[in-house]
């Protein structure tokens, strides 16, 4: 399936996620999930040095836009990546962007 194939409501989807991802903290966010699976508002913001409300306001975003999801678990949210194919865009803006 190409680009052409896509309906007018996918194309928009599919910029409205790619904006949403488009932003430091959230590529960064995506990377962690990509490499650890699901993980807590707590361990993200520790992980990348971030304060929680930063990292809450990002995962926000992320969510209301099917970039991630959140499954409860006990008194924690774990996030992960919504689909299984965001990992390869994940990996190619990192390929991306280490080829100066």
């Amino acid at each position: 399936m190409s680009l052409l194939d896509l309906k007018p409501e996918q194309l928009d989807r599919a910029a409205s996620m790619l904006k949403a991802i488009a932003h430091p903290v959230r590529i960064s966010i995506l990377n962690l999930l990509e490499d650890e699976g699901k993980l807590t508002v707590t361990e993200i913001h520790s992980r990348l040095k971030i304060e929680q409300s930063t990292a809450s306001h990002h995962l926000g975003i992320l969510k209301d836009k099917d970039v991630l999801m959140s499954k409860r678990e006990g008194k924690n949210n774990l996030y992960s990546l919504k689909n299984d194919h965001l990992s390869e865009l994940v990996k190619c803006i990192n390929k991306c962007s280490c080829n100066h």
